[in-house]
C-alpha cells in the first residue's frame, strides 16, 4: 500500500494480478539501523526478552520501555503503558501481580502469538526476493502462510503504514507521539544481570519524578472536579448517581452526549391535539358513511374511499412523531477521554466512502472538493482513510483524483493552520462573509491569496481533464506511461486499486502526514449482477477491511462535502459512548444543501422530513438511513446483533401478544444470552470462529471437525477471504497481526472481484441490502429489525452540505427514483408490513417504515380526489349532501385540528411556515406525477420484469445567471398528469362560474364548496405552474394575452351552449310549452 507503488489491477477469477509501475520508481530502500534506540523512561537500551527476541513491553503500541522499568511499573506503578494506557500483560519470567489474567498451563504470553513465527519467516523471504522477478501470484497463496509471496513493487515494501507482523511488534497501531517514530523498529537492549538495576533507571530520581508527576496530575484533576461539584450534584444523565461517585464526576468520564427533551408545555399540547384530531376524524367518517349522496353515488363513494386512505396515511405519518427529542454532544469530554493533548489519540479509526459513477454527470471538481474536505477533517490523520469508489471505471476520475491528492498537500495544512470552515475550497472561497473574522495570524491574508491562486490553477487543470475526456479515442484511453487504461470498457474490466496518499508517502508541504486516499474500481464482467450503488458500497466495505479496517464507516455522496470539520467527532460522541455505542448501528446526520433558490420552490431542502420526522423517530428507535452523511458501526453491517440489556431483549408487543412471552431456554435464559454475545462480540484481536454460525447438534464431533465446519460457515457468510473473515472479529478495528502485508493488495483485488459474493450472504443479510434502488431504506430496516438503535445528530453547524436538482423535471425524476425503490420494497419479502415480527423492531418504528414504502400508493387516491372538484363543477353535483349545523361543526373542527397540528409541529421543531407550506405543495405535485409513475413502473418491474425508464429531453435556456437552472424547461412524461389536473380544474372553475352567472343568485351558495376544493388543487400545484411558465416576471406578453382571450371566449361559449340544462328546462325558461305542458 505504498503511495508511490503504482496502480494494482487484476481479476481473482482469471488469476491475473498486475502492477502498473510509475516512472522513476526506485528499488529497495535500506532498512534503518536497529541499534541505539533507548527506553523512553530511563534512557537505557531496551534489551531482549527471555527468548532472545527484542523486548516489547506493550503488545498494543510497542512503546519502547526496558525490562526494569516494565517490572517497576507492574509492581509499584499503575500497571499500564505510558503511551496507550493499555494494561501491561505478564511476560515470561515476570512475577505475577494482582490483576493478571489467569492462565492454564501457560507460563507466559508468547505462546499466544505463535502465528508471528510463521509470518515472520514469510516476510523475511519476501523481503529477500529479487527486484526484477515477474509477478505471479496463485490463489493458493491466500491459504498457505508459508508460501513465498513475490515482491510487487520492485522490491519495495507494499505499505509503510502496515508494519510486518514480527514478534517484536504485535500491533499495527502507529504511535502518534511526536518523539516516537512508528516506522522505527524497536532496538535491541541487552541487560547485564550483574549490574545494579538502579543503573537501568529503577528507583532512579528521574523515574520517581515521572511517577510522582502522574500521581499529582490525577489528584489535581480529581480536586478540580470536587470543587466543581461540591454538593455532589450535576448533570449526570445516564449515571444514576447525581455526582455522588467522585470518580464519575471527572469530565473525562461523564456521558459524551445527552438528550434535550422538547418542553413539556409544547409536547403535551401537541399530543392532546393529535388525540382530539383522531376523535374528530371518527365523527367525521361516521357522518360521511351514514350520509351518502344518492344522485352522485359514484362521486360520493370515491371521495369516501380517498378520505379513508388519507386518514390512514396521516396515522402512519403522525404517530412515529409522538416522542420527538433533541440531542447535544460534548466534544470537550470526548477529547478529555480519548484525545488528550500530548498523548496518543485513542479515537477509533474511521473509513470514509465516497461513491461516484459518471464523471460527466457528477463533475470531477465537485468530487474533488468532497475529497479535500475529508482529508482536511479535524481528526487524527492516522485514524482516517478515504476510499473513492469509481463504479464507471473512468480514467477522468482517476486523473482528477491524482490532481486532488497533489493539491491536498497544500490545502490541508492551510485549513488546519488557520482553522477555516468549510474545508471544501470551492465553497470556502465562495462565501460572502468576512473571512478575516476571528483570524489573528498576520500571515493569513497573504497565505489565503496564495491558496486561492493555487486553487484556481487546480480548477484549470481539472477543467482541462474534463475537456479532454469529452471525446474518447478510438483505441481507448492510455495512461501517462503508455499503459492502456484497464477500465476502457466500463462493463468488462478488472478490479483496480491505487493508493494516492498514505502514511508512508503522503506528506503535506509542512512535512506532516496526510490521511490515506485510495482509489477503488471493482471488477465488472458480463453476465454478473453488480447491484449498482449497493454493490459498490459492499465492495468498499471489504476492500477497506482488508487494507485499513476502521472500526466505523462513514459514507457520503460525491457531492456532499464536510461542512463541519468536527463531524467525525460528533459521531464518535455516540459511537464511542460506553452506554450507547454497543447498540448503535449508525449515526445519521441531516442533509443540508447549497445552491437552492431563496423560496425553495420545489421543497428541495426537505426541511419537514429532516427536522420533524427524523427527530420524532430519534425518540423511538432512531432515524431511517437516508443514503448519505451516515456513520456506521462496522459490526452492524456484518449482520451481528447488538449488545442489549435485559430490558432491550424483551419481545415487541405484537410478537408477545400473538405468540406469548419467550420460553425459558434459548430465548429467556440469561446465561445463554451472555454466552451468545460473548461468542459473537469479542475484544480479542486474534481471529476466532463464530461457533454460533455452526449447525446445531455437532457436539459429538471432535475439535478439528468443528473448527472446519465453523470456517466453512464463515466462508459461506462472508466469502472465501481468510484476511477479511479475520477482520470481522476485530471490533475495535485494525489489521489482524497475523496478516502478511505483502498479500494485502492481492487480497483486496480478490474481495472486489465480480464473483466474490456468489453463494454468500452479501446483500441479503450483511452489508448494503440488495433488492431496491433505495438500498438505504432496506439496509437501515434490517439493522433495526435485529434490535440496533440509530442516532440522529444535528450539530449547530451542519455536518454536511450537498447539491440538489432545483429544476422541476430533474427534481421529479429524483423523486421518481425514491418512490420506485419504496414500491420495490413493498412488493418484496423485506416489506415492513409482514417482515421481522419475531425481531426487536418497535411498533412505532415499524409504522414509520411502513409509511416510507406505502406513500407512493397515495398518488392514486390523491389524483382521484384532485379530479373530483372539476367533475363536480362540470356536472353541478357534489360529494357532500346539504349539511346541518351539527355536521358543519365537525367539518370546521376537522380543519381547525389540521391547522393546529401543523402549527404545533412548527413550534417544537423550529421549522418555518414557508418550509412547511412548500412541503405541502410538493406533496401534491410529487403525488400526482412521480409517485403515480413509480407505482406502475414498480408493478411492471417486479411482476412482469419490464424495466421502464423515463427520459428527459432538455431544452436549454438562453438566460444565464444565478439559479438559471431553475427556469430551464425540460419536457418529461412526468409532467402530463399534473398539467392535466391544472387544465381540468381551471376549466371546471370557468364552467362553474359561468353556470352560476347563468342560473341566478340561488346557485352561488352550492358553488362555493366546489370552488374551494378546485382552488385548493390549483394553489397546491402553483409551483408546478410556475415551472411550466419559466422565469419569474419574464412570461411572454403574448402568452398572457392569449390566455385571457381564450378564457373569455370559452366562458361566453359555455354560457351560450349551457350543456347541463335540459331542453325542457330551456323551453320553460323561455316561456314555451310543449306536448306535456
Amino acid at each position: 500500500m505504498a503511495t508511490n507503488a503504482g496502480m494494482v489491477a487484476g481479476s481473482h477469477n482469471r488469476n491475473e494480478f498486475v502492477m502498473i509501475r510509475h516512472e522513476g520508481e526506485q528499488g529497495i530502500k535500506p532498512q534503518k539501523n536497529l541499534k541505539d534506540q533507548v527506553c523512553q523512561i530511563c534512557g537505557d537500551t531496551v534489551g531482549l526478552s527471555a527468548t532472545g527476541d527484542i523486548f516489547v513491553a506493550c503488545n498494543e503500541c510497542a512503546f519502547p520501555v526496558c525490562r526494569p522499568c516494565y517490572e517497576y511499573e507492574r509492581k509499584d506503578g499503575n500497571q499500564c503503558c505510558p503511551q496507550c494506557k493499555t494494561r501491561y500483560k505478564r511476560h515470561k519470567g515476570s512475577p505475577r501481580v494482582e490483576g493478571d489474567d489467569e492462565e492454564d498451563d501457560v507460563d507466559d504470553l508468547d505462546d499466544e502469538f505463535n502465528y508471528n513465527q510463521a509470518s515472520g519467516k514469510s516476510v523475511q523471504q519476501w523481503q529477500l526476493h529479487g527486484q526484477d522477478e515477474d509477478v505471479e501470484l496463485s490463489s493458493s497463496s491466500r491459504h498457505e502462510a508459508h508460501h513465498r509471496i513475490p515482491r510487487l513493487t520492485s522490491g519495495q515494501q507494499i505499505s509503510g503504514e502496515l508494519p510486518d507482523a514480527t514478534p517484536d511488534r504485535h500491533s499495527i497501531r502507529s504511535p502518534s507521539s511526536g518523539h516516537v517514530d512508528p516506522n522505527m523498529p524497536v532496538p535491541v537492549r541487552i541487560v547485564d544481570p550483574s549490574r545494579d538495576l538502579n543503573s537501568y533507571g529503577l528507583n532512579s530520581v528521574d523515574w520517581k519524578e515521572r511517577v510522582e508527576g502522574w500521581k499529582l496530575k490525577q489528584e489535581k484533576s480529581t480536586t478540580q472536579m470536587t470543587n466543581k461539584y461540591p454538593d455532589g450534584k450535576g448533570d449526570m444523565e445516564g449515571t444514576g448517581s447525581n455526582g455522588e461517585d467522585l470518580q464519575m464526576a471527572d469530565d473525562s468520564r461523564q456521558p459524551l452526549s445527552r438528550i434535550v427533551p422538547i418542553p413539556s408545555n409544547q409536547l403535551n399540547l401537541y399530543r392532546v391535539v393529535i388525540i382530539l384530531r383522531l376523535i374528530i376524524l371518527c365523527f367525521f367518517f361516521q357522518y360521511r358513511v351514514t350520509h351518502p349522496v344518492h344522485d352522485a353515488y359514484g362521486l360520493w363513494l370515491t371521495s369516501v374511499i380517498c378520505e379513508i386512505w388519507f386518514a390512514l396515511s396521516w396515522l402512519l405519518d403522525q404517530f412515529p412523531k409522538w416522542y420527538p427529542i433533541n440531542r447535544e454532544t460534548f466534544l470537550d469530554r470526548l477529547s478529555l477521554r480519548f484525545d488528550r493533548d500530548g498523548e496518543p489519540s485513542q479515537l477509533a479509526p474511521i473509513d470514509i466512502f465516497v461513491s461516484t459513477v459518471d464523471p460527466l454527470k457528477e463533475p470531477p471538481l465537485v468530487t474533488a472538493n468532497t475529497v479535500l474536505s475529508i482529508l482536511a477533517v479535524d481528526y487524527p490523520v492516522d485514524k482516517v482513510s478515504c476510499y473513492v469508489s469509481d463504479d464507471g471505471s473512468a480514467m477522468l476520475t482517476f486523473e482528477a483524483l491524482s490532481e486532488t491528492s497533489e493539491f491536498a498537500r497544500k490545502w490541508v495544512p492551510f485549513c488546519k493552520k488557520h482553522n477555516i470552515e468549510p474545508r471544501a475550497p470551492e465553497f470556502y472561497f465562495a462565501q460572502k462573509i468576512d473571512y478575516l473574522k476571528d483570524k489573528i495570524q498576520p500571515s493569513f491574508v497573504k497565505e489565503r491569496r496564495a491558496m486561492k491562486r493555487e486553487y484556481e490553477e487546480f480548477k484549470v487543470r481539472i477543467n482541462a481533464l474534463v475537456a479532454k475526456a469529452q471525446k474518447t479515442p478510438e483505441e481507448g484511453w492510455t495512461m501517462q506511461d503508455g499503459t492502456p487504461w484497464p477500465g476502457n470498457n466500463p462493463r468488462d474490466h478488472p478490479g483496480m486499486i491505487q493508493v494516492f496518499l498514505g502514511h508512508s508517502g503522503g506528506l503535506d508541504t509542512d512535512g506532516n502526514e496526510l490521511p490515506r486516499l485510495v482509489y477503488v474500481s471493482r471488477e465488472k464482467r458480463p453476465g454478473f449482477q453488480h447491484h449498482k450503488k449497493a454493490g459498490a458500497m459492499n465492495a468498499l466495505i471489504r476492500v477497506s477491511a482488508v487494507l485499513t479496517n476502521g472500526a466505523y464507516l462513514l459514507n457520503v455522496d460525491c457531492d456532499h462535502y464536510f461542512n463541519n470539520s468536527k463531524a467525525l467527532k460528533e459521531a464518535m460522541c455516540f459511537m464511542m459512548d460506553p452506554a450507547l455505542g454497543k447498540k448503535t448501528c449508525y449515526v445519521q446526520f441531516p442533509q443540508r444543501f447549497d445552491g437552492i433558490d431563496l423560496h425553495d420552490r420545489y421543497a428541495n431542502r426537505n426541511i419537514v422530513f429532516f427536522d420533524i420526522n427524523l427527530k420524532g423517530l430519534d425518540g423511538i428507535q432512531g432515524p431511517v438511513y437516508v443514503g448519505t452523511g451516515c456513520c456506521f458501526n462496522r459490526q452492524a453491517l456484518y449482520g451481528y446483533d447488538p449488545l442489549l440489556t435485559e430490558a432491550d431483549l424483551e419481545p415487541n408487543i405484537i410478537f408477545k401478544s400473538c405468540c406469548g412471552s419467550r420460553k425459558k431456554g434459548r430465548g429467556g435464559n440469561k446465561s445463554y444470552i451472555d454466552r451468545k454475545r460473548a461468542v459473537k462480540r469479542t475484544e480479542s484481536t486474534i481471529p476466532i470462529f463464530n461457533m454460533e454460525d455452526m449447525d446445531e447438534g455437532i457436539e459429538g464431533y471432535d475439535d478439528e471437525r468443528s473448527l472446519l465446519m465453523s470456517q466453512k460457515s464463515l466462508e459461506k457468510r462472508f466469502g472465501q477471504s481468510p484476511i477479511f473473515i479475520a477482520s470481522t472479529f476485530m471490533e475495535q478495528g485494525g489489521i489482524p497481526p497475523s496478516t502478511n502485508p505483502a498479500s494485502l493488495l492481492k487480497e483486496a483485488i480478490h474481495v472486489i472481484s465480480c464473483g466474490y459474493e456468489d453463494k454468500t450472504e452479501w446483500g441479503k443479510e450483511i452489508g448494503w441490502i440488495y433488492g431496491s434502488v433505495t438500498e438505504d431504506i432496506l439496509t437501515g430496516f434490517k439493522m433495526h429489525a435485529r434490535g440496533w438503535i440509530s442516532i440522529y445528530c444535528m450539530p449547530p453547524r451542519p455536518a454536511f452540505k450537498g447539491s440538489a436538482p432545483i429544476n422541476l423535471s430533474d427534481r421529479l425524476n429524483q423523486v421518481l427514483r425514491w418512490a420506485l425503490g419504496s414500491v420495490e420494497i413493498l412488493l418484496s419479502r423485506h416489506c415492513p408490513i409482514w417482515y421481522g415480527y419475531s425481531g426487536r423492531l418497535k411498533l412505532l418504528e415499524r409504522l414509520a417504515y411502513i409509511n416510507t414504502i406505502v406513500y407512493p400508493i397515495t398518488s392514486i387516491p390523491l389524483i382521484a380526489y384532485c379530479v373530483l372538484p372539476a367533475i363536480c363543477l362540470l356536472t353541478g353535483k357534489f360529494i357532500i349532501p346539504e349539511i346541518s349545523n351539527y355536521a358543519g361543526m365537525w367539518f370546521i373542527l376537522l380543519f381547525i385540528s389540521i391547522f393546529a397540528t401543523g402549527i404545533l409541529e412548527l413550534r417544537w421543531s423550529g421549522v418555518g411556515i414557508e418550509d412547511w407550506w412548500r412541503n405541502e405543495q410538493f406533496w401534491v405535485i410529487g403525488g400526482t406525477s412521480a409517485h403515480l409513475f413509480a407505482v406502475f413502473q414498480g408493478l411492471l418491474k417486479v411482476l412482469a420484469g419490464i424495466d421502464t425508464n423515463f427520459t428527459v429531453t432538455s431544452k436549454a435556456s438562453d438566460e444565464d445567471g444565478e439559479f438559471a437552472e431553475l427556469y430551464v424547461f425540460k419536457w418529461t412524461s412526468l409532467l402530463i398528469a399534473p398539467t392535466t389536473l391544472l387544465i381540468v380544474n381551471l376549466v371546471g372553475i370557468v364552467a362553474g362560474v359561468s353556470y352560476a352567472i347563468n342560473s341566478g343568485y340561488q346557485s352561488w351558495g352550492p358553488l362555493f364548496g366546489k370552488l374551494f376544493f378546485a382552488i385548493w388543487v390549483i394553489v397546491h400545484l402553483y409551483p408546478f405552474l410556475k415551472g411550466l411558465l419559466g422565469r419569474q416576471n419574464r412570461t411572454p406578453t403574448i402568452v398572457i394575452v392569449w390566455s385571457i382571450l381564450l378564457a373569455s371566449i370559452f366562458s361566453l361559449l359555455w354560457v351560450r351552449i349551457d350543456p347541463f340544462t335540459s331542453s325542457t328546462q330551456k323551453a320553460v325558461a323561455m316561456g314555451q310549452c310543449g306536448v306535456n305542458c
